[in-house]
């Protein structure tokens, strides 16, 4: 059985090993495959695995072997699924193995801006504090986080876990989500978007891109936030207007941006939000801890096995 990895160095770049995957079938693994070079290289695959390469409908009908999809993530919108159940094709993911991973992301965003702990390290390098007259010296806001409102866009796995990593820094928590006020836990308030919006100091972002959640942020929304409030995406690039955000950031409408994700990925050198002094823009390595890259690896390579004895696991619908 012939298994092929199209974007395999994401995943492992060399620091983990695809030796369990190897004892399922005949494995060919790509650092990167660029669209052009997809069909020719899934052509005699039997499995395919992908990370970010789209597996669109075109695609899809020009691979009459192909049986089965590996996602290596959660989300699965780089595959046309309707296709690929019109052609029996199984398609699989991978869920919640970045949800501690992303949640200390969050938290590192955050405490980034409100304590700029690089920011100092990097002037202290430079000799600053042993040039200081004083036996400490600041010069950013510096923020505690106990007492301040967190206002949190979708309760999922990572919502939860951000919601309970705030209340233990004291935070207060408002969520907007789909679950029954009833149900959530002890202290965690529902609130609708304008209330969420308008009353939160941190305001992050957990929810599925949908055509309703698609620029979720724009002008209009930012309008309602404070203009103090920290705004984090580390969820999905078009939930937020980029361009809305950079304005927002460079009238002061919104004090900061912390965002793992973007729209186009990787953007452009003159993406508006990179070279702005209060947005803090990582490369989408929210999920890719180790830890997170080794569950990834584990449960993909379990859901290839699952299919190959015939009892898929984690299969998309």
């Amino acid at each position: 059985m012939k298994i092929v990895i199209l974007d395999g160095y994401s995943t492992n770049p060399g620091d983990l090993s695809w030796e369990e995957l190897e004892k399922l079938g005949d494995v060919t693994v790509y650092d990167r495959t660029k669209p052009d070079e997809t069909v020719a290289r899934a052509a005699d695959a039997t499995i395919v695995l992908t990370n970010k390469v789209v597996l669109g409908r075109e695609e899809i009908e020009q691979l009459p072997r192909l049986q089965y999809i590996g996602v290596l993530a959660t989300g699965y919108n780089v595959v046309d699924i309707k296709a690929a159940h019109e052609h029996g094709i199984v398609v699989t993911n991978v869920p919640a193995y970045s949800t501690e991973s992303v949640a200390q992301m969050v938290f590192a965003h955050l405490l980034t801006v409100t304590n700029r702990t690089e920011h100092y390290a990097v002037q202290n390098r430079q000799g600053r504090w042993s040039d200081n007259p004083d036996f400490c010296y600041w010069d950013t806001p510096l923020q505690e986080l106990a007492g301040k409102t967190m206002g949190i866009v979708g309760l999922g796995n990572i919502g939860s876990r951000v919601a309970q990593i705030a209340q233990a820094f004291g935070m207060k928590v408002k969520v907007l989500t789909s679950k029954h006020a009833d149900v959530l836990p002890l202290g965690i308030q529902k609130a609708g978007l304008t209330e969420l919006l308008s009353t939160s100091d941190v305001v992050t972002l957990h929810c599925p891109l949908t055509d309703e959640t698609h620029h979720l942020i724009h002008a209009d929304t930012l309008r309602i936030m404070k203009p103090t409030a920290i705004l984090i995406n580390t969820g999905r690039g078009p939930l937020v207007n980029d361009t809305d955000i950079a304005e927002a950031l460079r009238t002061n409408r919104l004090a900061a941006y912390c965002a793992d994700v973007l729209t186009e990925e990787p953007p452009k050198a003159d993406h508006p939000l990179l070279n702005q002094s209060n947005a803090f823009i990582t490369p989408h390595i929210a999920w890719a801890t180790r830890e997170a890259r080794i569950r990834l690896l584990q449960t993909a390579i379990a859901n290839v096995s699952a299919f190959v004895n015939g009892s898929p696991q984690n299969a998309v619908k």
